[in-house]
């Protein structure tokens, strides 16, 4: 194997490699799940295997955000795949692109590079991603810590430092995952909703000039959403916050008013009365079966990235 700069060297074949992701992500949540996660990536002999877990939350809780700053406690470099429903298994791996003159260039994943660097990976919200893709990692996420392209005709071992998570959103629009898949994604690490002074410590850090009364208001209507069940997150807060602190520059109306015009244009009017919105998802659920703890209930069928409101970078 032999190297120069972006490019390696595999069994004659001449890979790409992707660029690491830059990060300052500082995390002000929970610590339980960080020590976990921690605690999962430590090897306990020379033999001895990392963990490869998967994050679950509802969408906007910062589960991205908490695997960048488990990275930066570690010192190692970040890669971030993100996973979506036509994630191909060559995607996963390495993709083979047209070059100068018809000549193929195989570029390697995020995934693959991290394997290749030694670094840290970031499966993100990977139960948006089928079967057959999952099915292309399964020699990586046991003993074997392997891969094999069959496009660009190579095989992989992990570097002993590579280490692997997966973050995975509680909403409806996912795939579930194969049970041979998921006994490999161990351990679960819950990321829950945050206590009132929690919450209101990550909203100052991340909003350190907004007005305490603001803050007040949205950690009060956060805390309501979060005791009945619904999948309002900090994500949603800090866009309420941010785009209440915009309309301040053009009306005169309080800062409670701007908070409801914010809440009704960012997350629907009937997010304005979350009784009657809890109400009204019962019924839904009765009427068309789903489940009442899943589903992205303002968004539609796709909620947004998970970029995590837990720290900056």
């Amino acid at each position: 194997m032999t190297e120069n700069k972006e490019i390696i060297v595999i069994q004659g074949v001449e890979i790409h490699l992707s660029h690491k992701v830059g990060s300052t992500q500082e995390w002000i949540g929970q610590q339980e799940p960080l020590d976990q996660l921690m605690a999962c990536w430590l090897t306990l002999s020379p033999k001895d295997k990392p963990l490869s877990p998967r994050i679950i939350g509802v969408p906007g809780m910062g589960k991205t955000s908490l695997a960048m700053a488990a990275a930066r406690r570690r010192n190692q470099d970040l890669y971030i795949f993100q996973c979506t429903s036509d994630t191909r298994p060559e995607d996963l791996l390495v993709t083979p692109v047209l070059g100068q003159k018809g000549s193929i260039m195989y570029h390697a994943s995020a995934l693959l590079t991290a394997m290749i660097r030694g670094g840290i990976v970031v499966l993100d919200e990977g139960n948006r991603m089928p079967e057959k893709s999952w099915a292309a990692l399964a020699s990586l996420l046991d003993d074997r810590r392997m891969i094999e392209s069959i496009v660009a005709g190579i095989n992989v071992t992990a570097h002993p430092e590579f280490r692997f998570v997966v973050t995975m959103n509680d909403d409806s629009s996912t795939y579930e995952i194969p049970d041979y898949i998921m006994s490999r994604l161990q351990p679960a690490i819950e990321l829950p909703f945050p206590g009132q002074d929690e919450e209101m410590r990550i909203l100052r850090y991340n909003l350190p000039e907004s007005p305490e009364e603001l803050l007040n208001i949205c950690v009060g209507y956060l805390q309501e959403a979060h005791d009945l069940g619904l999948p309002i997150s900090l994500r949603d807060g800090l866009h309420i916050i941010r785009y209440a602190q915009r309309l301040n520059t053009i009306s005169q109306s309080s800062w409670k008013e701007k908070f409801l015009q914010a809440t009704s244009q960012i997350l629907g009017p009937e997010a304005l009365d979350l009784q009657k919105l809890v109400e009204k998802r019962k019924l839904e659920d009765q009427e068309y079966g789903g489940d009442p703890e899943m589903g992205d209930f303002f968004f539609g069928d796709e909620p947004p990235e998970d970029s995590g409101p837990l720290g900056k970078g």
